[in-house]
């Protein structure tokens, strides 16, 4: 593979004729009037989400206000107890879902590209697809609460209260299926996310160079792969059971209510920390630009961030020290409190370190919100040691102490440093806001956090608990409470204050250049605005090492200059050295990724419903959506001579198969999304054996799986990958897929299916007997939703190699299909071997 001549031996400029200019400006030109909403560049998905996400912040503040409101001395009926209930959780699912989570990846999506030197991410149409997806059911998400079907149960929506029995509305459902979906939009864009990071840089940035942004967001979706999928399962198991009485969490049937939290917390306590990290990561980039001096201890930082990141998954208990958790798992657990607040101290004592170390510290807001984030995240941070504390806890546990720990590190540790980010980037893609009237919004918004907070500590103290509507007199709660609602009226007036500078300043266009100073690659000129060439990047800060790199880059200097294929086109490097691989052809604006999102809400809210015909006419949309979406992907682009030259000598393939190839990435980092369903699956299949007690599994009276047909649906789910692995080597030898190949693999998996079947039903399980047996379908249920996806690829496939656009060269389609279905028998192999064989060896 080439490698990448010195900086110093780079040219300043490169001829580009004019009409190589204008090539590379029609390719990545967007579309006119309103089909301008099929543009899938990240110059404008990413603006996008970042403002769907503050109209979300905007509307949860506002209900945050209106139950102040109803607090704000004993006695009021502003709101009625079913009304309310439904605006607290409304509040709460908005904040973690609709907000926090999307707001921090949309500004990944719309600053990576730039960040890192590339022109945009890997799969774009994915990261337009999770923006649609999102909008589209967030917004009705949030309508929902106008038809009083919003969800009453809190955002944590335990069991049994969220069970048929006691919430037989639809309420319920709207959050599983109308929020657990979303969770779909993180994901994907997590996948995207991963995949741009690692192999979407400029040439010479290694991952010791790349900005620490770039490693807080890759942290980030790596943990929104491990922990999302099991809220996503958790979600799954509860609507089973309100649907089709699949008792997972009943206990007169072997169920257990605490099995919710356990999945749910597994997913809800790294969310802190999901939030957070990216924060961090944007504290870290603007602090140097502020002091001027690049940031300290760089590599300790870095490694903060993975040491956060791998043990906020063993904090999960902390929200059920009141449960019965045995002792010894209580200290464990409040030891990882505690161990886990070292490495966000080396990061406070970083930023402190830099700051100190510039000669100037520019005075600005992006500042001040940074000195805001450090008082009240500090003081979130204090309280969440103290919460640790297993005996603390007991007594603060479910208080309005809590509630104030909650929100100082939320705020704090997001929202804060959101607007500090905010208020830093906006000149990168816009007019810079107002600095008048931004310190007026950081008065009012640091103001009102800590008076509508701080007080709510002293109201837990006294005993006030969480999530009532009101409260008798002449308990001392009246003082705290009127002050909390004072502190919230202050900060909404600083947030519509914000809104109004935004919509006053923010025009989009090619930025108003390096406005703070800064040295990383965001800063140059927006391609979009006035094409230009991919930079090298040979240190940290290229823009202070290399003052006249935007002069080059404008000029046509470093890197890929123009279009070799006429199309839109990136550069894909190695993923830790930065060495250039190839030029990747990127798909442009299109509906079909619009329709799928549609088509995917659609199915999702109808289902809500119980509309079940529409439902299965949205799937049918979201699926001939899909497929247009990937026959015209990147994979359908014209591979041309398979080469070009992209400057500094370098020539590279415009095409590659297998595992250099950013598609054969994506589909291994959703092969990590389902692993990690699919262990909450089998832990939760454990636990519940544990919660049984008796040790007897399947419990008396109920029999095992029959093992014959079990025996058979392990030989044919392998017999179907070994198929596969086949069909591929003759595919790589002959450079003809088999017309066996497809046809085989689809036989045995189906009969597979079958056996597998016929070993539970055969025995006499039925999925609504006991937990035991719920458990036991769950996981066939599952591996029949991957199985249906497996078969629908497979077709897809054999299609495409009827139409001669797979052969030994062109297999990225096979290759990915391949991975899939090899992934899927091995998990049906691992469930079987489960099933059968761990209750037999008891």
């Amino acid at each position: 593979m080439a490698g990448i001549p010195a900086l110093s031996d780079l040219p300043n400029t490169l001829p580009r004729p004019p009409e190589e200019l204008g090539r590379l400006t029609n390719a990545w030109a967007f579309p006119r009037g309103f089909s301008v909403i099929t543009e899938v560049n990240n110059n404008l998905i990413g603006p996008l989400f970042v403002a769907t996400a503050l109209v979300f912040l905007l509307l949860a503040g506002l209900l945050g206000v209106l139950i102040r409101l109803q607090l704000a001395v004993p006695g009021l009926t502003i709101l009625d107890p079913d009304t309310y209930n439904q605006v607290f959780t409304t509040h709460g699912t908005i904040m973690m879902f609709l907000f926090s989570v999307p707001v921090v990846e949309a500004v990944g999506i719309a600053l990576l590209p730039a960040m890192l030197g590339a022109r945009e991410m890997p799969m774009p149409r994915l990261g337009a697809y999770a923006y649609w997806i999102y909008l589209i059911g967030g917004t009705a998400f949030f309508c929902s609460l106008f038809f009083g079907a919003a969800p009453d149960g809190g955002w944590f929506m335990y069991p049994p209260l969220t069970g048929k029995a006691h919430s037989p509305g639809i309420n319920t459902d709207m959050y599983l299926l109308g929020i657990g979906f979303i969770e779909i939009s993180a994901i994907a864009g997590a996948i995207e996310l991963i995949t741009g990071i690692l192999r979407c840089r400029a040439p010479g940035m290694t991952l010791g160079r790349m900005p620490i942004f770039g490693w807080a967001m890759l942290v980030f979706a790596g943990m929104v792969i491990f922990a999302f999928p099991a809220v996503i399962v958790a979600s799954t198991l509860l609507e089973l059971e309100r649907a089709f009485d699949w008792p997972f969490f009943i206990p007169e049937r072997g169920g257990d209510p605490l099995l919710w939290q356990h999945l749910f917390w597994f997913f809800g306590h790294p969310e802190v920390y999901i939030i957070f990290l990216p924060a961090a990561g944007m504290v870290s980039m603007i602090v140097p630009a502020m002091a001027r001096a690049p940031l300290l201890a760089h590599s300790l930082v870095v490694l903060a961030l993975v040491a956060t990141a791998f043990l906020s998954f063993g904090l999960w208990v902390h929200h059920m020290y009141t449960t019965g958790i045995p002792g010894l798992s209580l200290a464990f657990f409040a030891s990882a409190g505690f161990v886990v607040s070292i490495p966000s101290g080396l990061q406070v004592f970083a930023w402190i370190g830099t700051l100190a170390s510039g000669k100037k510290v520019q005075i600005a807001t992006p500042t001040l919100f940074i000195f805001g984030f450090l008082f009240i995240f500090s003081l979130g941070g204090l309280t969440g040691v103290m919460v640790s504390v297993t005996p603390f806890d007991w007594q603060a546990h479910d208080t309005y102490f809590i509630v104030a720990h909650l929100h100082y590190v939320l705020i704090g540790g997001m929202v804060f440093p959101v607007l500090a980010a905010l208020y830093y980037w906006a000149p990168c893609v816009g007019a810079p806001l107002s600095e008048r009237l931004g310190k007026w919004v950081f008065g009012l918004l640091f103001l009102g956090v800590n008076l509508t907070f701080f007080p709510m500590h002293f109201a837990g103290f006294m005993g006030m608990p969480r999530r009532i509507y009101t409260y008798p007199a002449g308990m001392g709660l009246e003082i705290p409470n009127m002050l909390s609602t004072i502190g919230a009226l202050i900060a909404l007036a600083g947030g519509l204050l914000l809104f109004f500078d935004l919509l006053r300043n923010f025009r989009p266009q090619n930025g108003g250049g390096n406005h703070w100073g800064a040295g990383t690659l965001e800063w140059l000129p927006n391609y979009n605005y006035g094409p230009r060439s991919l930079p090298a990047a040979h240190s940290r800060y290229p823009l202070w090492d290399r003052p006249g790199l935007a002069d080059e880059v404008e000029a046509g200097g470093h890197y890929l200059p123009s279009t070799i294929t006429g199309l839109r086109e990136g550069l894909v490097v190695s993923p830790s050295e930065g060495t250039p691989q190839y030029v990747a052809v990127l798909p442009g604006p299109s509906w079909a990724h619009l329709v799928a999102a549609v088509g995917t809400a659609g199915f999702f809210l109808v289902l809500t419903v119980e509309w079940v015909v529409p439902a299965a006419a949205f799937a049918a949309l979201a699926l001939a959506a899909f497929i247009r979406w990937l026959w015209t992907g990147t994979d359908y682009g014209v591979i041309g001579s398979g080469q070009g030259h992209i400057g500094g000598g370098i020539v590279l393939p415009t095409y590659v198969t297998g595992p250099m190839a950013t598609s054969w990435w994506a589909m291994s980092a959703l092969m990590l999304v389902m692993g990690s369903a699919y262990a909450c699956l089998i832990g939760s299949y454990l636990y519940l054996w544990l919660v049984n007690g008796d040790g007897m599994w399947p419990p008396a009276g109920m029999g095992l799986p029959l093992l014959e047909w079990g025996g058979a649906a392990l030989l044919l789910y392998l017999g179907g990958g070994a198929v596969m692995l086949l069909a591929g080597a003759m595919l790589r030898r002959r450079g003809v897929l088999p017309f066996w190949g497809m046809p085989l693999a689809l036989l045995l998996f189906g009969a597979g299916y079958f056996a597998d079947y016929s070993a539970l039903w055969g025995a006499g399980l039925r999925p609504s007997q006991h937990a035991y047996s719920a458990a036991c379908y769950a996981m066939f249920f599952w591996q029949g939703v991957h199985i249906a996806v497996a078969f629908i690829m497979a077709l897809y496939t054999q299609a495409r190699s009827w139409a001669g656009m797979i052969d030994g060269t062109r297999r990225l389609t096979f290759d990915n299909t391949m991975l899939f279905w090899l992934y899927t028998a091995g998990q049906g192999a691992v469930g079987i071997v489960l099933l059968h064989g761990f209750p037999r060896l008891l």
